[in-house]
């Protein structure tokens, strides 16, 4: 069955989060995403509050950008947050948007090989491992973790290129696509995943996480158009859905037979009530696919 998510947007002042989180705990929204978008707000702070505040809805963090962490680090947290909030936490990692890592000093030379690196010992540690590891950039000296999770957690990888799908297949649990992957762009996305998977052997689920550009309400089709131009992207109808919650449940359809396991509604940055926002979803567009 496909999984509906919303993405609490870093746009918003971090003191919205609480009434936001509640809102999608109520309504029975499947999970609610966070961004760490620089410089807006730290998303495993924002993810342990949001937990707290809520009794059953997951929490995803899309993404973490591995060069600001030290790996040992982001498992500390992960694992924190898996223990204290079993089965709720969602954490994905990624090379982070190179501008942004440039201006504080933490651009790496090889994003592709970081992020292989950064994933194969956070994954590790996250299994209760002691880690030895002389990597290019990540570097191990026998660190485990005293509180590792019960249960080794999924690690989800942003990835766009070829060689990042092929690598988040090989060495992730699960793939994040941004909002601009329509339905041809995730049947692409599964192909190159899959040839990372079979390259590294794999046979267990991959899931594929999927962003969908969403706007509902008075002049939705005008503030979606002006989302999706304002971040470069084509106004492509794929790209993104203004509607009601049919139409709004047609595209995330459409995402799912095309392979994704998770759709995400991405409200424009301007959505002008984001509680209303994540109760459409959750009581008018859920209901309406499987």
């Amino acid at each position: 069955m496909t999984v509906l998510g919303v993405v609490f947007r870093p746009q918003l002042p971090p003191e919205r989060l609480r009434a936001v989180a509640r809102a999608a705990d109520d309504a029975g929204l499947e999970e609610l995403w966070l961004w760490e978008d620089c410089f807006l707000e730290g998303g495993v702070s924002a993810a342990a509050a949001a937990l707290a505040w809520t009794e059953r809805v997951r929490v995803g963090v899309g993404l973490l950008p591995v060069p600001l962490r030290n790996v040992a680090v982001t498992a500390m947290e992960a694992a924190t947050l898996h223990r204290m909030f079993p089965g709720r936490a969602i954490l994905g990692v990624g090379h982070g948007v190179q501008d942004w890592m440039g201006q504080v000093g933490a651009r790496a030379e090889s994003p592709v090989t970081l992020l292989r690196e950064h994933l194969d010992a956070l994954r590790a540690l996250l299994r209760g491992e002691r880690v030895s590891t002389d990597g290019r950039y990540v570097k191990l000296d026998g660190v485990a973790l005293d509180w590792p999770p019960a249960e080794a957690p999924e690690v989800l990888a942003g990835a766009t290129g070829p060689r990042s799908l092929r690598l988040s297949g090989a060495a992730a649990d699960g793939t994040v696509l941004t909002a601009a992957t329509g339905p041809e762009g995730v049947r692409r996305a599964r192909r190159l995943i899959d040839e990372g998977r079979e390259s590294a052997g794999r046979t267990d689920h991959h899931r594929v996480v999927v962003y969908l550009h969403t706007a509902t309400g008075p002049d939705a089709a005008a503030r979606l158009r002006a989302e999706i131009e304002a971040n470069g992207e084509d106004p492509l109808p794929e790209h993104g859905v203004a509607g009601d919650a049919g139409a709004v449940a047609k595209a995330v359809q459409r995402l799912a037979e095309a392979g994704a396991d998770t759709v995400v509604l991405q409200p424009t940055a301007d959505e002008p009530d984001p509680e209303a926002f994540v109760r459409f979803a959750a009581e008018e567009v859920r209901p309406l696919f499987t």
